[in-house]
């Protein structure tokens, strides 16, 4: 919604201060002067990317549009099954924890977080770093080295589509002035038409620049910034698993492990504690009464 009402905002004022100036807005209306721009961007776009990543790039403007960051059922939902496997840690055998883990589809943990459950990666996340704590082996400081890499990685992959999009969003206002020059070329070719025409064609080529900027600063750069935010905030979850299990191999008891992970998440979207206590004492609680 925010972008729809920055779009809004920003052609209007455009569009409507360069009314009040006198200008008439037929003259803005030059439709191949955008199709050279946008074609060249997104062409530009998918030689410099995977398929996989122009993929990606489609979905994170979607989610960019719908704001998709977590909401506090989500984090609820992360700290409940965290809760729940680290209880069943102390108190019931491995082969029981291991039918949790091994298919997370058909587990009761899971299936009474459905946001964690609809996360195919995070679920991943989880499952493999409770199978590394019930083989035993492995140090507290081993597997924080491990989740920080695996993390990292995850991050850099989806960060691709915001990288992609800035480096597209640079490249408008130079694709703008190749707009222009290619305006002028076509104005020269009518050198001897009347001043009237001539200047209408000169005027439709200034278009090609003013429409390569716009499009860099007052659309793209700040949908791709956008982009960063969305993706940041989802990979917020990986992180509240990190320090939760950390804490648990380090002694914590579940309760206090859980301190430890909901600390991470902002305190603009943070869970109360009377809400994270009510989860561990009814998981999934409000989608069981949905």
């Amino acid at each position: 919604m925010n972008i729809i009402i920055g779009l809004v905002i920003t052609f209007g004022c455009v569009l409507g201060g360069f009314m009040a100036m006198g200008g008439h807005l037929d003259v803005l209306v030059q439709p191949f002067e955008l199709v050279i721009i946008g074609g060249a961007g997104l062409g530009g776009f998918i030689m410099a990317n995977p398929m996989k990543v122009v993929k990606d790039s489609g979905k994170a403007l979607v989610e960019a549009f719908k704001h998709s960051v977590p909401k506090e059922r989500a984090y609820l939902d992360v700290l409940g099954v965290l809760y729940s496997l680290m209880r069943d840690l102390r108190t019931k055998s491995r082969n029981e924890i291991e039918a949790h883990i091994d298919n997370p589809e058909e587990s009761s943990i899971f299936q009474a977080a459905p946001t964690v459950l609809k996360n195919k990666d995070l679920t991943a996340f989880i499952c493999d770093y409770v199978r590394l704590i019930i083989i035993g082996n492995a140090r507290s400081h081993e597997i924080e080295a491990l989740m920080d890499e695996e993390i990292n990685t995850i991050l850099h992959d989806k960060m691709k589509p915001y990288h992609s999009i800035v480096t597209m969003s640079d490249a408008f206002p130079a694709i703008g002035i190749v707009a222009a020059v290619l305006g002028v070329i076509k104005a020269m070719g009518k050198i001897n038409e009347s001043p009237e025409v001539l200047g209408g064609l000169i005027g439709a080529a200034l278009v090609g620049t003013m429409l390569g900027i716009v499009l860099s600063y007052s659309v793209t750069s700040p949908i791709a910034a956008q982009i960063k935010i969305v993706r940041t905030k989802q990979h917020r979850l990986y992180i509240i698993v990190k320090q939760t299990l950390l804490a648990y191999m380090n002694g914590s008891v579940p309760q206090v492990a859980l301190e430890y992970g909901r600390k991470t998440i902002s305190s603009y979207e943070r869970p109360s504690i009377d809400a994270v206590e009510q989860e561990m004492m009814n998981p999934g609680g409000e989608n069981k009464a949905a």
